[in-house]
């Protein structure tokens, strides 16, 4: 039995209570047949993060735009069981897009739901850093996006992040954590999109 079957034991014996989800939405003016992306923070952000920037790029390239907000207090466990609900929730198989512990968030709730792509940008995994994440349901595509000048996570971090999923992260030298806030914003979210227009 591993780490991870224990945590789904827990989500059986004790299940996450409900709660209102706040979601951010961006549709694009014509659909183009992309599926909905959705974006989720980490613990110290709200959907607001991706507001200003990512949203509008995403939405402007086609793809239906979402951003989850964690709810307050909650735990990894929680914050992974509303991404699988808020995904659930839209109408066709959905890419997600995690950020910070947001991304370890995704790592889970790909155990649970079958996402038709997930990227994880900046991945903070805390404690399961020396954890295999779950396997995919349905073997999504994943990629790892992140910095190796961000002072939260290393690039060790990263390619062992990335290694799980056998790949390579793709870095984005000179910027920091918060890659969606940087004055280049614009480049990890156009190689995001680009990628996932190539996966799909």
């Amino acid at each position: 039995m591993t780490a991870f079957d224990l945590l789904r034991f827990q989500d059986w014996t004790d299940p996450v209570p409900p709660a209102e989800r706040e979601v951010v939405s961006l549709l694009p003016d014509e659909g183009e047949g992309h599926p909905p992306v959705l974006f989720v923070p980490g613990r110290r952000h709200s959907a607001a993060v991706f507001a200003e920037h990512w949203l509008p790029r995403t939405a402007g390239r086609g793809f239906p735009a979402h951003a989850l907000t964690p709810r307050p207090g909650g735990d990894l466990r929680v914050q992974a069981h509303d991404a699988v609900q808020a995904a659930a929730a839209l109408p066709r198989q959905t890419v997600l897009v995690g950020h910070g512990t947001g991304a370890a968030a995704v790592a889970r709730a790909l155990g649970r739901y079958p996402a038709r792509a997930a990227v994880l940008v900046a991945p903070v995994f805390g404690r399961w850093r020396r954890t295999v994440p779950p396997r995919p349901v349905g073997a999504p595509p994943v990629l790892v996006v992140g910095s190796p000048d961000d002072r939260t996570v290393s690039p060790k971090a990263l390619d062992r992040a990335a290694a799980a999923y056998g790949v390579a992260p793709l870095m984005f030298p000179g910027m920091g954590h918060d890659l969606m806030l940087e004055d280049s914003w614009a480049e990890p979210i156009d190689a995001i999109l680009d990628w996932l227009t190539k996966q799909l």
